[in-house]
């Protein structure tokens, strides 16, 4: 479940914004923060619902795993520990 997770973007990412009813691409730059507000909901559901700069955007879940590294709050980068017995 990714809803409430904050991300930090390492490059350029494509998201969707609607505005006036139409949808627009903006491009989310390096660095940007952004936080999961909903999504994805089931199996197939390729997109998730992001907070980034005050406005709620839409991404897909492969650009947040791949482009994105999970931070905590504060900013601070959470860290991932692997055991290998």
């Amino acid at each position: 479940m990714l809803t409430g997770k904050q991300f930090k973007i390492q490059n350029p990412t494509l998201a969707f914004d609607a505005l006036d009813g139409k949808r627009r691409a903006v491009t989310i730059p390096t660095g940007g923060i952004i936080k999961i507000v909903s999504g994805p909901n089931g199996d197939g559901d390729r997109m998730v619902d992001v907070l980034w700069e005050g406005r709620v955007v839409t991404m897909f879940v492969t650009d947040v795993n791949v482009r994105g590294i999970e931070i905590g709050p504060g900013g601070r980068r959470k860290t991932i520990w692997v055991i290998r017995l």
